[in-house]
């Protein structure tokens, strides 16, 4: 089926939609503990139990509208949905800066978890207006996205909470609603009504929306659990990097923030722009397997690393990782129908939004296990190992999906 050209301006919001997404969830992370003190006038160890209970929540909420978004937007279409969930990110992100209590934050970051489920939304749209073998690329685009709001959220937060515990989220607030006056005037639709399908709230879950797209393609189910389990492997470094670089190389909070602008350059450079140039050279299926071997050679650098250079050197080579997701994901959308790409990246999205509420545990718990004085042996490396292991079982589950899509599709050859 032929692809829409909806211009540079659509792509550009999409693009928007996510790294404003990422802003807004990094942009509150450093004045949260602060701003829950000063609420409750609790000390720093109650705050952080708070901020953890929130942050799980946030995840949860993802968890359960991701599908819903994903199918509204089958049904009427990207741009009304994706228009409406980030003018209620604005209007949620200006609640929490003005929020008096407690309980008005706990409601604010529950309603950002659900209107970040429009990722499922901005996916559908890059899969609508891409052409199949180019998909990797586009989904790599988002990937940059996520890459610079992880670098540039924090650090904006950290520079504007020291102005003002609230300034944060009122500059998050005033990015989404710009965004959202921009798509008003440039975003056009990517779904034509002849290609949409009625909405059924049945579907309009993980499980369910699995159950439905399995029908078309069974490779669905082991690309799904392949993204599953790969971004649980992945969020090893937004979780415990920081704990990880000051238990094992005793690195100082200038060193810990100049080593995670070069996990995001990195990742960003090699999402924008690396996978241009890799996938059309080796295909899907192979730029997985390096993107896998980069992550273990990586963490096996990380665990034997003495010098800052080295740590450098893992950063960069683990940032070959970042070309995973985008590939496995291109070939996930083309296993369904162009009426069901917004349930596929709902489904999608729900399913790794687990990956947020097992991880930070998982990882935090293997960090101080094998570090500080009470460790089994000291080896704060295990952790990324750890996660070196889990990329290995998310390639197997994308393996199986790759052969199996390849019995289906005998004839295409991006994904060999």
């Amino acid at each position: 089926m032929p692809q829409l050209s909806p211009g540079r301006a659509s792509i550009g919001f999409v693009f928007a939609i996510v790294l404003i997404d990422m802003l807004g969830f990094g942009i509150a992370l450093p004045v949260l503990p602060g701003l829950i003190m000063t609420l409750e006038h609790v000390p720093i160890s109650v705050a952080a139990e708070y901020a953890g209970w929130m942050g799980a929540g946030y995840a949860v909420m993802q968890f359960v509208f991701a599908p819903v978004i994903g199918n509204l937007s089958d049904r009427f279409g990207r741009r009304p949905v994706m228009l409406a969930a980030v003018l209620a990110m604005a209007l949620d992100y200006w609640l929490q800066a003005m929020a008096p209590a407690l309980w008005w934050l706990i409601i604010g970051r529950l309603v950002a978890g659900a209107t970040g489920a429009s990722f499922s939304a901005a996916y559908a749209y890059v899969a609508d207006v891409t052409a199949p073998e180019k998909r990797a690329a586009s989904f790599g685009l988002m990937g940059m996205a996520f890459g610079i709001g992880f670098v540039v959220g924090p650090a904006l937060g950290g520079l504007l909470g020291s102005i003002d515990q609230r300034l944060p989220f009122k500059a998050a607030a005033v990015l989404a609603l710009a965004n959202f006056l921009f798509g008003l005037v440039f975003l056009k639709e990517s779904l034509p009504p002849e290609r949409r399908r009625p909405f059924d709230w049945r579907r309009a879950n993980a499980l369910a929306s699995l159950r439905a797209l399995r029908k078309q393609n069974t490779t669905v189910l082991w690309f799904v659990a392949a993204l599953a389990v790969w971004q649980l492997a992945y969020i090893v470094y937004p979780s415990t990097w920081s704990y990880f670089a000051i238990a094992a190389y005793g690195f100082s909070t200038r060193e810990v923030g100049l080593a995670l602008a070069m996990v995001g350059v990195t990742a960003a450079l090699v999402q924008g722009f690396g996978i241009r140039l890799v996938v059309p050279r080796l295909g899907e299926t192979r730029t997985v397997l390096v993107g896998v071997a980069g992550m273990a050679t990586a963490a096996v650098l990380y665990t034997i690393a003495s010098a800052t250079w080295e740590v450098y050197l893992a950063i960069s080579i683990g940032a070959i990782s970042g070309m995973v997701q985008p590939s496995i994901a291109a070939m996930n959308s083309k296993a369904v129908d162009a009426t069901s790409q917004g349930e596929l990246q709902g489904a999608t999205q729900s399913i790794n939004s687990i990956a947020a509420i097992i991880g930070p545990p998982l990882y935090t718990q293997t960090l101080a296990r094998f570090s500080g004085p009470d460790a089994i042996i000291h080896l704060p490396g295990m952790t990324m190992l750890l996660s070196a292991g889990i990329s290995f079982v998310a390639l197997l589950l994308f393996l199986k999906g790759a052969s199996l899509l390849g019995k289906a599709q005998p004839s295409s050859s991006t994904s060999q």
